[in-house]
């Protein structure tokens, strides 16, 4: 059974067991979190497709850690006026791991 859900503006396709990166969520390491945006659902034998979303379907998480993620560069750079500039971040980043579906 797996799952395509929707977490913080992105989507991951994720089974039970698993355990996933994504954009940092609000809450404490250990504590178990509810995602609602649930967009298909399959299993042995039938498929769900949500409209966005399925109803009554949630797939529940629990937060591994907080980290940041590797340094991501942005560079600008505006040509025959000598314009460059180089600005650097870590984004802030949650592992989960997914506890059940449905």
């Amino acid at each position: 059974m797996f799952a395509i859900i929707q977490c913080s503006g992105k989507q991951f396709i994720v089974s039970s067991g698993e355990t996933i990166t994504v954009p940092h969520l609000p809450g404490n390491v250990g504590d178990v979190i509810q995602i609602p945006e649930v967009l298909l659902v399959t299993d042995d034998k039938k498929t769900t497709i949500g409209t966005p979303f399925v109803k009554g379907t949630t797939v529940e998480a629990k937060i591994v850690r907080h980290y940041k993620g590797e340094k991501l560069t942005v560079r600008r750079f505006k040509s025959k006026v000598r314009y460059r500039k180089t600005r650097g971040f870590r984004p802030q980043m949650t592992d989960i791991e997914i506890l059940k579906i449905g």
